[in-house]
């Protein structure tokens, strides 16, 4: 069955217990997720900390990985998630802990504010060769008021998107599935029947 890496933004902390309840029936039935999560509020509050008091990059960059951490731990609680600090192909339903493997070795991620969760989700994708979907609070890319069924990264560069820009570059050669993730059960039939929302093509 088949094994995805989800990146799940911190835009779908209202309704992401729902999306994790759905992820473990898919897993029950042989589907397999290594989830990287957003910062959510966590990460706002350093992009916050960030502009008030002249943080460096570095501090900001490790502060922000360290708030997908407490994300992880809030997508986790109440389902059946592991939560795991291995970058790996995931048998189920596990939660990624990105902190210590990125201090062992994040080659390709810049420490800068292009490069946040999203780009960590990508690069775990390329890691893996493993296909990437983003859950987020959109229905997909919209270009010139229409929702994209596919669009090429690079044509979402140095523009305001719904993946930040470090992912675009990261995506080369692959691709990232992006899908409404606000409401479970169309989230899921989207996914088993390959439909929806928007691929951006590296």
């Amino acid at each position: 069955m088949p094994f995805y890496v989800l990146k799940i933004g911190g835009s779908l902390i209202d309704s992401s217990r729902a999306l994790m309840g759905s992820l473990s029936g898919l897993a029950a039935e042989g589907y397999s997720f290594l989830v990287v999560p957003g910062g959510g509020p966590m990460a706002d509050l350093v992009r916050d900390l960030y502009s008030r008091h002249r943080l460096s990059q570095e501090a900001a960059h490790w502060m922000a990985v360290l708030a997908m951490e407490q994300y992880a731990y809030f997508l986790a609680d109440g389902c059946l998630a592991g939560l795991t600090t291995e970058i790996r192909r995931s048998e189920g339903l596990e939660v990624l802990l990105p902190y210590q493997a990125l201090r062992e070795d994040d080659r390709g991620i810049e420490h800068s504010w292009d490069y946040t969760s999203d780009s960590i989700a990508a690069w775990v994708a390329r890691r893996l060769d493993a296909p990437l979907i983003k859950a987020t609070n959109v229905g997909g890319v919209v270009v010139d008021g229409r929702l994209a069924a596919e669009i090429p990264a690079s044509s979402l560069l140095g523009r305001d998107s719904c993946i930040d820009q470090g992912a675009l570059h990261l995506l080369e050669g692959r691709s990232c599935w992006v899908l409404d993730g606000r409401r479970a059960q169309e989230f899921v039939r989207s996914l088993k029947c390959g439909r929806g929302g928007t691929v951006i093509k590296g």
